[in-house]
Formats: C-alpha cells, structure tokens, sequence
C-alpha cells in the first residue's frame, strides 16, 4: 500500500493533520447527543371510531369492515388488525418493514387519505375516526407534583403554570400530564323526586344544553362601526345550575298545570371529579399529578437535565408552601452514568493493553499501540459519528466497547513489525514503511471481514435493525479507522518513538521461550493435520446443532 509510503515521506503533514484531527475529535465529544436508547420509529397507526348505541356486530359490519377496506387498498400495509365492541371500533395498522422513518410521514397522510373516504360510507350517528400515529416519544423525564393539603382543582392549576414553562426549556418537545382528575358537576336526584314534580331526565338534560351554549348573536351597526352582541347566562358555577329553571308538569295533569321549578329543588347540585377516576396518581402516599417531559431529536439529554433541574429549582420558589416537585425518573442521570461507564472502559482497555503489551514488548511500544491505536482511532471515530449524527446511546456506546478489542490488533501488527526490522538491523524508515505496507492488504481483509460480521443487524428491515442499526455503523467507522491509522500515523510515531536495537541486532526476534514452544504445537498439528482438520469439523458441526438449543430474544 502506498499509504504508508505517503504517510512516512510526508510525516510533519502526517503529525499537523493527524493533530487538527484530535482536536476535532475533543470538540466532537462535548457536541454529540446523549441519549439513553437510539431512536427508532414504530410501524403503527391506530383508528379508533365510535357509534354511539350500536351492538358489537353493527360496528364490525357499519363502521369497522368499511374502513378497513379502504386502508386495505395501501400497498404500504403490512397486517391489519381490528377490535369491534359495542360503540367503539379500534383497527390496528401495521406497515411494511421496509419503509424508512423518512417514508412514514407521507405513509401516514395516504393513510388519512384513505380513512377520510371511508367516512363518506359511514351510517348516522358514527363518529369521526381518528388516526393516532405519534407512537414515537419517549418521554425520559418524570416528575411527581404533590400538594399536601391542596385540592386536585388547586393543585392541576399549579401544575398548568409549571408545565408550560418547562414547555420553554431548550430541547424539550412536549410535556404530558398524567393523573389529573377531569372536573364535573352531579346532579344527585331521587327518581321518585322527578316523577313526583313531573319532571323527566331528559328535560333536566336538553334545558342544561341549551343554556349553556355558545351561539352567534348577531351585531348592530352604528353608523361606521359594528357592534357584537354577545349573551349571557353561561355557568360560572354550580349554584347558576341550581337557580336554572325547567318546566314541570305532574303525569296526568293538563298543559295549564305546567309550572316552572328550580333544578335546586329538585337535585343536589355539586362539584366533584369524574368518577370513577380513571387514573390516580399517589407519591408517598399524597394525591399527585405526573409530568412526562419528552426531548427533541438529536438533544444532549444531560444538558437538558440540567436545564430542567435549574429551571425547576427557579419554579418551586414561586409555589405555596405545601406543594412539591418530586423525580420520580431522570434519564439525564442514567446516559450520564452510560457515558462515566464507558470512558471508565476506555481507561481500562488501555491500561490493559499498555500492561500486557509493556510487558511482553516493552514501555515505549505499549505507549505507541494505546495511543494511536485505541485513544486516537476513538477520538476520530468522534468526529465521524458527529457528522453522521450519530448520538451516544446504548447501541453506540456497546459498539466502541466491542470494537476496543480490535482496534488494536492493526497497530500491533505494524509495531511489531517495526521492532523486529529494527532488531534485525534494518534502516528505521523503510522499516517502518515495510512492516505497515507489506501487512496492509491482509489486515485491511481481516477488517472489512469483521465490520461485514456486523452488517446483517444493520440491513434488517425489522424495527430492531433500525434500532441497532448504530452498531454496525460505529463498529464500521472505528475498525476502518484503526487500519488507515495502523498503515499511516502508527509508523510515523514509531519512527519517531522507537528506541534504537540493544547490541546484538540481528537476533532471531523468535527466538524466546514462548514463540519456541508455539513453534512446537504448530509443527505437532502440521504432521497430523488430517486430525486436526477431521476434529475442527466436528466441532463446527457441533456448533450449528448446538446453537438451535440456544433460546433467542431481543434483549437480556
């Protein structure tokens, strides 16, 4: 390879580019996203219609097999799966694997399409159907909302003003509430009360809708300006209900006889939740409302955790005393313990390496494999992953553990090659041109061989392989950069760093005690290689069976 040739001929370009590099691979690493999970789509939509009254076998012939046809007509769709009760019509959609995240925007609005002709079909009285599809947000971040004291009215105030200025904070796309208990009014009335003075539910309920209505009025001219009349009478609370007035006529008795009574008199008007709740939330044993706080794409989840925390801590002065804001899951702490996690691996792994490698090879040699094997190929890796948008993630982050393993295998390869040359008495450039091009092509074989050992997770059209498809594209990165860099900036620093040979040069570099006895099981297995290719077969064989035992799923 040429490369090598190039990279020690022109080794002060070599160095500026190769630092300019590493500067960008430090700035790369404070710019890239953190998150806790890469981010994949869900291939489903929902679309939900109700019918109020009808039976189970009527929304499944009226409502839910005429939308289906209609989606059915979508070469998109992959399974359609529907659920008809009595009122209600649910169809799940599901769709092909093989549409992208970029493809499902326009797939989705087809689908409207679709549903929105169907409606035409529908019977009287079927509702519209909606098609839910924001399946996608994960909202990392929650937060309990305790009043001690404080009403579920009291405290659900609070918490709008808290929610929409966290709403504000950068890199927050959208804040949920959950628990909070829908307000109404009951009316607790006898039915015999009602028969009593004549009066039916049904009235109570029309002259309830009809005095709380919002209508158009009308406007006045006057001369060059118009005036809008605007009506009164709206509820402002329970007691206007009370006051209402509904006409009442005893069973049998004549249209004469219709009076006019109080809906006071004839129920208990008062304020109240909706019952029974449909969801309750509890903190500690006090009422609650929860907060789900979900991040934009491509954030920093950490800083966004710190930008909520302060804007928190800036909001809780201005509560009453009595009400709190309570974590109850943070996931800016837990990519920040991914991330502590991982440069603690990094350490690691060089310790390692510059451990074995100094013992067996020596201080200066380890220094050259850790370095420009390992810290630099993971810190150009950096810049790649920051222009690929590439964020931290579980899958990124397991992709440069793993990869840390091979990095090195490249730089030792060269390092080892340079030595040897040296030893044997060799001039220290075309040494080090020699041992980093003679080896170039099988090494860049054996790379290409375990990034490809990767690529079936990437090219699975499933949601997994869209959800992992960043550790084929990390390992891919990394282990390419380990070999440009083996062939190029490690026998520039050897050049540079390498003592020269002991006396003695000329030696035998294997000569040692180890490489004598490897010597000797490779020249046992070469006489009786039939056996040893007969029993590795098996073994082979063994394994293919073996691994049909192996249970399978996605995660641990």
């Amino acid at each position: 390879m040429n490369l090598a040739r190039i990279a020690v001929e022109k080794r002060t370009l070599t160095t500026v580019a190769t630092i300019i590099l590493l500067v960008a691979g430090a700035a790369s690493y404070f710019g890239l996203g953190q998150l806790e999970d890469p981010e994949f789509t869900i291939k489903t939509a929902v679309v939900v219609t109700s019918y109020p009254g009808a039976s189970p076998r009527e929304v499944e012939l009226e409502v839910t097999d005429r939308i289906e046809q209609a989606i059915q007509q979508m070469p998109q769709v992959k399974e359609i799966e529907s659920h008809s009760r009595a009122g209600f019509s649910h169809i799940k959609v599901d769709i092909l694997p093989k549409y992208k995240s970029d493809d499902l925007p326009q797939v989705w609005d087809e689908l409207r399409r679709k549903v929105s002709d169907a409606q035409r079909n529908l019977p009287p009285g079927a509702g519209e159907p909606k098609v839910v599809d924001d399946f996608g947000d994960v909202y990392g971040f929650l937060l309990a909302v305790v009043g001690d004291g404080f009403t579920y009215a009291e405290l659900e105030k609070h918490v709008d003003a808290v929610k929409k200025e966290l709403s504000l904070v950068t890199g927050v796309a959208r804040v949920e509430l959950w628990g909070v208990q829908p307000q109404c009014v009951y009316l607790d009335v006898a039915p015999a009360r009602l028969a009593g003075a004549g009066v039916g539910v049904k009235e109570v309920a029309a002259t309830l809708s009809q005095q709380n209505t919002v209508v158009e009025s009308g406007a006045v001219e006057v001369q060059n300006e118009r005036l809008r009349i605007e009506t009164t009478g709206m509820f402002q609370s329970p007691r206007d209900i009370a006051e209402l007035m509904v006409r009442a006529r005893p069973l049998g008795a004549s249209e004469e006889a219709t009076r006019l009574i109080r809906v006071g008199d004839l129920a208990r008007v008062r304020r109240g939740y909706s019952e029974p709740a449909t969801a309750i939330m509890r903190y500690n044993e006090l009422p609650a409302i929860g907060m789900a706080i979900s991040n934009q794409p491509g954030v920093n989840i950490v800083d966004v955790g710190r930008a909520l925390e302060k804007r928190l801590a800036e909001l809780k002065a201005d509560l009453p005393i009595g009400i709190e804001i309570e974590k109850v899951s943070w996931q800016a702490d837990l990519v920040a313990e991914s991330i502590r996690g991982f440069m603690v691996n990094l350490g690691q792994a060089v310790a390692i390496v510059a451990i074995v490698l100094w013992v067996s090879m020596g201080f200066r040699t380890a220094f050259i494999v850790g370095v420009t094997g390992l810290i630099y190929v993971i810190l150009i890796t950096f810049v790649f992953m920051k222009g690929m948008n590439i964020d931290f993630q579980r899958m990124s982050l397991g992709a440069l553990i793993i990869s840390m393993g091979m990095m090195v295998d490249n730089a030792i390869v060269v390092v080892d090659g340079v030595v040897v040359r040296m030893q044997q008495g060799m001039d220290r450039m075309k040494a080090a041109i020699e041992a980093a091009t003679q080896p170039a092509a099988p090494l860049l074989g054996a790379t290409l061989i375990a990034v490809l050992a990767f690529y079936p997770v990437a090219a699975s059209p499933e949601s997994a392989g869209e959800y992992c498809a960043s550790l084929f594209s990390v390992v891919a990165i990394s282990l390419m950069l380990s070999w440009v860099l083996s062939v190029t900036v490690t026998p520039v620093t050897c050049m540079a760093m390498l003592p020269q040979p002991k006396e003695g040069a000329g030696q035998d570099a294997y000569g040692g005690a180890m490489f004598r006895a490897f010597r000797g099981i490779l020249r046992a297995a070469i006489r009786v290689r039939w056996l040893v290719l007969i029993v590795f077969t098996a073994l082979l064989v063994l394994s293919f069976i073996g691994f049909g035992f192996v249970n399978k799923m996605f995660f641990p």
